[in-house]
C-alpha cells in the first residue's frame, strides 16, 4: 500500500521567553519560536509527519511563507517515491528553479527545506514504527548512502568512503546500544548561563544543575571581556576543576578581539569556545583555533550548508561540529556532515535548545554513535530546559544524560493545545 502526502499545515508558532531573558546571549534577545509543519496523509492509521524550523520571532513571519512557498514540491508526492530518488526529492526542494536565486542552499529556504524534510523523515520513522535514530541506525548502508547527495563534497568524502564509515560501525553496535539504554548519552546544559541572568541566578542554577548530575555546562560570553571572566569565575567556583565548562561567544568578536579574549578566559580552562567570530569566516576560524589550542573551537550551528561545514573540516578550523537539525537542510544535509566529521576525526556535539532542537538532535547523535563514531569520547549533545513540555514526546535525562527516546518518529510533533495556545498573532498568549 502506498501513502500519500496530501497537504501541509503550516503553523507560526511562538513562546514570550525573552521577557525572563531565557536564551539571551550577545546577539539574540528574541522570543523562542518554530515555523512548524505538519505533512498529511491518506494512511488509514492517520499517520502525519512534523516537522519544523527554529527561529526567534518575526523570523517566523519569512520561514511560514518559505514553507509553503516550497510544500508543493512535497504535496502528492508518496511516501515511496521519496524513498526510492531520496536525492531527487532533497533536490527539487533545494533547486527550486524559481526560489533557488534566494539561497541557494541557505538562509530561509534552506531552513525551510529542513522543516519539509524533516517532516518527511518523521512520517517515514512513525510509518515504521521506530523511532527516528532507530529507523537510521538499523538502515542498510546503500539507503544511508543514497540519502545524501554528494554533489559539491565529493572532494572531501566519496559515496565509497562513507559506505566504509557506515559498514565499519556496524561492528559493535549492539553492544554501544546496549550502553546507551542502561546509561544514556552523555550531554551538557546552557541553561546555567544566558548573557541576561545576573550573577546571583547563574551562581544558584549551576549549583542546581551540578547537584543534578550535569558535569558539563556552557555559559555565554560576548559582554564586557571583565563580565564574562567574572561570571565564569563563578560558575568554575561552583563546579570545581573536573568539571567540564563550555563557552559560546555567538558570532561577536572579531577574530584578533576572539583571540585577546580568549587568552583573559583562558584561566579558568574552558574546554572549547563556539562561534568566535562570524559564521561563514572559515579562515578566521582556523587562525583562532590556531592560536586558542588546546581550547577547542566549536561552530555549526548557523553553518548555512554541507559545503561550509567541508571547509572547516578542510581548514583544521573546528574541533567540535555542531550540527543543526534544522539551520540545514534536513536529515538528507545532516547524514553529510556527519559522515565528513567522521572522516576528518572531529567529534558530533549537536546545538540543541531552541524550540524542539532538543528533541530533533537527540536522534541525530544516538545515530552518530551507534553507527558512525565508535567512541563516546569527545561527543556529546546540548540541553536546554526550555519548552519540552509542548511536545507529544519530550526529551527525557537523568543524571545529566539523555535517555533513548522510545515513541516512533522524530520527537518533533507538538500539541495541538500548545500549537493552539501560542500560535502568532491570534493565539490567546499573545492577544
Amino acid at each position: 500500500m502506498t501513502v500519500t502526502i496530501t497537504s501541509a499545515e503550516v503553523h507560526d508558532v511562538r513562546f514570550p521567553t525573552a521577557a525572563a531573558g531565557d536564551g539571551s546571549d550577545a546577539i539574540n534577545r528574541g522570543d523562542y519560536s518554530a515555523s512548524y509543519v505538519e505533512l498529511r496523509t491518506d494512511d488509514p492509521s492517520g499517520a502525519f509527519g512534523a516537522g519544523f524550523t527554529f527561529t526567534n520571532g518575526r523570523g517566523n513571519e519569512l520561514t511560514c511563507g518559505a514553507i509553503r512557498a516550497l510544500a508543493h514540491h512535497v504535496v502528492g508526492r508518496t511516501v515511496e517515491e521519496i524513498v526510492e530518488s531520496p536525492v531527487a526529492f532533497w533536490r527539487s526542494l533545494t533547486a527550486d528553479v524559481q526560489l533557488r536565486w534566494l539561497g541557494p542552499e541557505k538562509g530561509v529556504i534552506h531552513m525551510a527545506t529542513g522543516a519539509l524534510v524533516n517532516a518527511v523523515w518523521d512520517l517515514r520513522a512513525k510509518l515504521a514504527g521506530k523511532p527516528m535514530w532507530r529507523l537510521l541506525a538499523e538502515m542498510p548502508t546503500e539507503e544511508l548512502v543514497a540519502s545524501v547527495d554528494f554533489h559539491h563534497i565529493s572532494d572531501a568524502i566519496s559515496p565509497a568512503e562513507a559506505a566504509a564509515i557506515l559498514d565499519k560501525g556496524l561492528v559493535g553496535l549492539k553492544e554501544r546500544l546496549a550502553e546507551l539504554e542502561q546509561e544514556g548519552f552523555p550531554s551538557y546544559t546552557t541553561s546555567v548561563g544566558w548573557l541576561g541572568y545576573p550573577d546571583e541566578k547563574v551562581r544558584a542554577l549551576t549549583r542546581a544543575a551540578y547537584a543534578d548530575g550535569w558535569r558539563a555546562m556552557k555559559m555565554k560570553v560576548g559582554g564586557p571581556v571583565e563580565d564574562d571572566v567574572r561570571r565564569a569565575r563563578i560558575i568554575r567556583d561552583e563546579i570545581g576543576p573536573d568539571a567540564l565548562l563550555m563557552m559560546d561567544a555567538n558570532q561577536v568578536w572579531d577574530v584578533d578581539e576572539a583571540i585577546a579574549n580568549m587568552a583573559l578566559l583562558a584561566e579558568v580552562e574552558p574546554y572549547w569556545i563556539e562561534e568566535p567570530t562570524h559564521a561563514d569566516d572559515v579562515l578566521g576560524h582556523a587562525r583562532i583555533a590556531r592560536a586558542v589550542a588546546p581550547i577547542r573551537v566549536a561552530t555549526g550551528e548557523v553553518a548555512a550548508n554541507r559545503v561550509i561545514f567541508k571547509q572547516l573540516l578542510q581548514a583544521e578550523a573546528i574541533g567540535v561540529c555542531q550540527i543543526d537539525a534544522c539551520r540545514i537542510g534536513g536529515v538528507n544535509e545532516v547524514l553529510s556532515v556527519i559522515l565528513m566529521a567522521a572522516k576528518f576525526g572531529v567529534p558530533i556535539c549537536p546545538h540543541a535548545g531552541g524550540v524542539g532542537l532538543c528533541e530533533y538532535v537527540q536522534h541525530l547523535a544516538i545515530f552518530d554513535y551507534l553507527r558512525v563514531g565508535t567512541s563516546l569520547d569527545g561527543r556529546m549533545v546540548e540541553y536546554v530546559d526550555h519548552l519540552h513540555e509542548h511536545f507529544v514526546d519530550p526529551v527525557r535525562t537523568r543524571g545529566g544524560r539523555y535517555l533513548l527516546p522510545e515513541q516512533p518518529g522524530y520527537s518533533a510533533t507538538m500539541k495541538p493545545a500548545s500549537i493552539a495556545e501560542f500560535s502568532f498573532p491570534d493565539g490567546p498568549a499573545w492577544r
